[in-house]
């Protein structure tokens, strides 16, 4: 039993490029190599009595990126709110949802859905950018991703230490724990290194 647990854990799964590269691939076929360990680390965090779990998927300037990587890591955000019906969780996508950049498909679940039962609350970033999110507060002082509670750990695969913009209010008092694997060679360990390393936090949200 882990005697103290984060509520909510950001994901940041970096390197599926990276790892296509090593593997003789096309950048662009990483993307797919990551679907099944977004799959596994949700059961993983159900296990533990994680409340909520947030995945960045791509960002607005990853929109940018050639073509044909722009439609994998597209093609593999709608597969994965696929393989999560299967899972059981409350759904909720974030994301510009006024871009050609953010795919359609996913519109119904950019209000929080129950699906196979409901469950965890699961946050999936698409076409997400923190000065989109941030601009909505001079409307009524809440950012897009009001619906989102502030993150206790943000876990980064890849070995990269930034947050690339991820959720700036929800993250202020997170704990970033980087993990050298990239992310398509996720091991349960990786998630249980992390959550040990939480324990050793001194946590005080700035008192």
């Amino acid at each position: 039993m882990i005697k103290k647990k984060p509520e909510h854990i950001g994901i940041i799964p970096d390197g599926n490029r990276r790892w296509a590269g090593n593997q003789g691939m096309e950048k662009q076929e990483g993307y797919h190599y990551g679907l099944d360990p977004g799959m596994r680390l949700l059961q993983l965090a159900k296990q533990a009595g994680i409340k909520e779990i947030t995945y960045y998927g791509y960002t607005v300037d990853n929109c940018k990126r050639p073509r044909e990587q722009f439609a994998a890591f597209q093609r593999a955000c709608v597969k994965a709110v696929d393989m999560l019906a299967l899972e059981g969780a409350d759904l909720l996508v974030i994301g510009d949802t006024a871009s050609k950049c953010f795919p359609k498909e996913l519109l119904p679940y950019c209000e929080r859905t129950p699906i196979c039962g409901g469950g965890i609350k699961v946050n999936f970033l698409v076409n997400y950018g923190w000065k989109w999110d941030l601009s909505h507060m001079q409307q009524d002082g809440h950012p897009y991703s009001k619906e989102s509670a502030r993150m206790d750990l943000i876990i980064r695969w890849g070995g990269m230490c930034r947050l690339s913009g991820f959720l700036p209010l929800q993250s202020v008092y997170a704990d970033i724990y980087v993990e050298p694997h990239l992310w398509p060679d996720f091991s349960d360990e990786d998630f249980f290194r992390a959550l040990e390393w939480y324990k050793q936090q001194d946590v005080t949200l700035g008192g």
